[in-house]
């Protein structure tokens, strides 16, 4: 597949672009860059330096990946932006690249999707198969991990961690970390119940799920507090890889879990 560079686009020649790259028209990419195999970038995106776009990648309309860190302590390090293969970044997404206080580069891994006007700040990390809803906004430091789901409007504290197959829902401010496998909404954002479907769909079995959602009865629905209720998990509990991926969620926060309504039922 041949690649194509819109005449009215400003490529610099260091820049390593690879076959059956498109860009569009009036796009700017710098020299300290790669784009990887069939990668697309839309009109007017900017792409700088050390920003590293994996495979099958499509970058639309005025896009800006890879800008410095909006971080007063940044010297103009050289650090990165990465990200992996087949994700899509839509219009007006800012994706800042890393500082030297932690990874020297934020990630968004593969097979993503960051919908219109996301900001992704310095130092976070994105892992795979994540979808951001529009306009959610990122402070630095954050972790996303695997499958999970953020809805639109969405404004996240920094240093905050979200498990894995979450969803939390839209127009919160998430100011604690969020648990794997829940869903997380109201305000203040508190565990709503399992994300059963989404389990379901990723082919999590029946009792799998069952046994996640013992774990987070005793966690959330028991009156006791975080420290007593890991310790009651531990104590009855066969500690599968899933129950021991909430209990090692647990032992790395630093801000904290979010916690249950008051109100809330053990109804899925």
């Amino acid at each position: 597949m041949p690649t194509h560079i819109h005449p009215t686009a400003i490529v610099n020649p260091k820049a390593q672009i690879h076959d059956g790259v498109n860009i569009g028209a009036y796009a700017v990419v710098e020299g300290d860059v790669v784009i990887g195999e069939g990668s697309y970038v839309g009109p007017h995106v900017l792409i700088d330096n050390g920003a590293r776009i994996g495979k099958n990648c499509k970058i639309h309309k005025g896009a800006v990946v890879s800008t410095p860190p909006q971080d007063l302590t940044y010297n103009n390090e050289p650090t990165l932006f990465e990200i992996g293969d087949n994700t899509t970044i839509r219009e007006f997404c800012t994706l800042n690249r890393g500082t030297k206080k932690q990874h020297f580069k934020s990630v968004v891994g593969s097979n993503c999707l960051l919908m219109a006007y996301v900001h992704v700040a310095h130092d976070c990390i994105i892992g795979n198969n994540v979808i951001i809803a529009n306009s959610v906004q990122m402070a630095g430091h954050i972790t996303i991990d695997e499958y999970a789901f953020i809805g639109g409007l969405v404004a996240i504290h920094q240093f905050v961690n979200i498990g894995a197959h979450s969803i939390v829902g839209g127009h919160f401010r998430i100011p604690k970390d969020i648990p794997p496998y829940i869903m997380a909404g109201g305000w203040p954002v508190t565990y709503e119940r399992l994300n059963v479907i989404g389990l379901r769909r990723r082919g999590f079995t029946k009792e799998t799920i069952e046994t996640i959602h013992e774990a987070y009865r005793i966690l959330y629905l028991s009156k006791l507090n975080v420290t007593q209720g890991v310790e009651k998990i531990k104590s009855i509990m066969t500690i599968t890889p899933e129950v021991q991926k909430i209990i090692d969620f647990i032992a790395k926060s630093k801000r904290g879990i979010i916690t249950a309504r008051r109100h809330s039922s053990d109804a899925e």
